[in-house]
């Protein structure tokens, strides 16, 4: 196993027993792979931080009969164009809608574009999942 790092950490037992509850249901592969995700999850969230180049989803779930909200939605969209990837539009029913819109671009730049859809009169509910672009988590 060359590369990998073996350590060992102390924690209180009644938390041992919660992690070991974790694995034994099938929640998390292993200790190891738990520490690994903890950690990559804590580089992620520092990337944000710092304002680095990200990637997310925004998710929006809105009224499409709230007059002219489409237009707008589609318009905030073409202004931040250099951080939108992709969207796609989903029909729930006959009156909601779901936007999944992809993006790439400094943290800060995706955060504005969620909080400028999400406060769209029309907008039910709007989600922002941040990632990383993978660059700095090996």
């Amino acid at each position: 196993m060359s590369g990998v790092v073996r350590l060992s950490f102390s924690i209180e037992k009644p938390l041992y027993e919660r992690l070991e509850k974790l694995i034994q249901d099938g929640r998390i592969a292993n200790r190891s792979e738990f520490i690994r995700d903890m950690i990559r999850d804590r580089l992620v969230a520092q990337e944000w931080e710092r304002n680095e180049e990200a990637v997310g989803t925004i998710t929006l779930v809105f009224n499409h009969h709230t007059r002219g909200l489409t237009d707008r939605l589609t318009d905030i969209q073409h202004q931040h164009h250099h951080v939108v990837l992709a969207s796609t539009h989903i029909h729930l029913d006959e009156h909601l809608c779901a936007e999944i819109v992809v993006v790439k671009g400094l943290a800060a730049e995706i955060q504005d574009l969620a909080n400028e859809l999400h406060q769209q009169k029309g907008v039910l509910h709007a989600s922002l999942s941040g990632s990383s672009t993978g660059k700095h988590l090996a």
